[in-house]
């Protein structure tokens, strides 16, 4: 297989070095802008498999001429370049995943859906951890009841070492963390869809040591194919994030304020308020750090005439051998485990879709397990 990633960052490198443990994909070339970020990458990667290009993303031109050949290529840029990186691979012939568009993709599909079907090539947003590897997780386990009933989605990346007042650090964009923080939140209440407010609903969760008493939270996510696809006995399903205590309040104080409003500062400049936030977020809580993801999806149905409980539960921290944060390790691996599998050809026909949909959750389960990710299951 061949695939390619556009984006050398955290991200990016991570998902690379998956790829390249795996005998089934014999090139890997990775595009950046960077000279510097492309440096540090073949610094730490020495393998045959590995292809560097300095590329502009936004040229389309000149990275379909590098793209060409490729099965599957991973957006693992900034999102706002996922529309691009599409058509981009439908036009080399070759499916797409990224580690999160949002909805954009699928709710400005028109463009997409025909060509990509024609060709029979996919289109597939929200490959990462969450969206991505939760939902997953959460599809494996309603389809193991009779009648799901409900599903409660806790998961979040939280520093080793909490520093206060945020107690808390970056690991990839604050772009998308503000979103997480602003967007109106999907739930379903009574079997009804509806929305929350993002940063309400506070809890107290509990994790072994060294974590204990976490507080979770609303926050945005993608829903909407769960429901869909579990059907109209769910009654409940939610999606809140994982932090320490204390976070929620800081930064209902911080965005109280405005500092995540998308309006102009000053008429002379054209940054906002939301640019100057992220901006700041980056140089303060940006960096290296070591971290955990902490996941539990605790679920409820009736399976063979009685109520039954499971509970899919991770605890992964930050691996000192290879100096690979959680997060990384765990959005690598989903992404590279789905990019891996359209190019295979497991995944037929075409479309735009999310990875819930089309991806099988057998085959992929299994891979990311097998990947190392630490996932246990619980009946009760």
């Amino acid at each position: 297989m061949n695939i390619s990633i556009v984006g050398a960052g955290h991200m990016g490198s991570a998902i690379a070095q998956v790829l390249m443990e795996h005998d089934a994909v014999s090139t890997v070339k990775i595009c950046d802008a960077h000279t510097r970020t492309l440096q540090r990458l073949e610094a730490t990667i020495d393998s045959p498999k590995l292809r560097t290009f300095q590329v502009d993303a936004r040229d389309e031109r000149a990275i379909s001429s590098i793209l060409d050949g490729s099965e599957c290529i991973v957006g693992a840029s900034s999102p706002s370049l996922n529309p691009v990186l599409a058509r981009t691979a439908l036009h080399v012939g070759s499916h797409f995943c990224d580690l999160g568009s949002g909805n954009d993709l699928l709710r400005n599909r028109s463009g997409l859906v025909k060509e990509a079907v024609a060709q029979a090539l996919w289109i597939v947003p929200n490959c990462g951890l969450d969206p991505g590897l939760v939902n997953m997780l959460c599809l494996n386990g309603l389809r193991q009841f009779d009648v799901p009933l409900s599903a409660r989605i806790r998961v979040g990346y939280v520093p080793l070492h909490p520093e206060p007042p945020f107690n808390f650090r970056i690991s990839w964009s604050a772009e998308k963390l503000l979103d997480d923080y602003t967007m109106p939140v999907e739930c379903v209440v009574d079997g009804e869809a509806c929305e929350a407010e993002p940063l309400t609903g506070l809890e107290e969760i509990v994790f072994p040591k060294p974590f204990g008493a976490m507080e979770a939270f609303h926050t945005a996510s993608v829903l909407a194919p769960i429901r869909e696809i579990a059907g109209p006995s769910l009654q409940t399903l939610d999606h809140k994030s994982i932090r320490w205590k204390g976070h929620a309040e800081q930064m209902q104080f911080l965005l109280a304020l405005g500092f995540a409003e998308d309006r102009n500062i000053d008429v002379q400049t054209h940054l906002t308020y939301r640019d100057i936030l992220a901006r700041r977020m980056k140089q303060r809580l940006g960096g290296d750090y070591e971290d955990a993801v902490l996941l539990r999806i605790e679920m409820e149905g009736e399976k063979d005439g009685k109520r039954a409980r499971l509970t899919h539960e991770m605890i992964d921290t930050y691996d000192q051998t290879r100096e690979m944060t959680a997060v990384r390790r765990s959005t690598s691996i989903t992404a590279a485990t789905i990019a891996m599998l359209l190019a295979s050809g497991a995944v037929k026909k075409g479309g735009v879709s999310s990875p819930e949909r089309i991806v099988p959750i057998d085959a992929f389960y299994n891979a990311v397990v097998k990947a190392g990710l630490p996932i246990r299951e619980t009946w009760s």
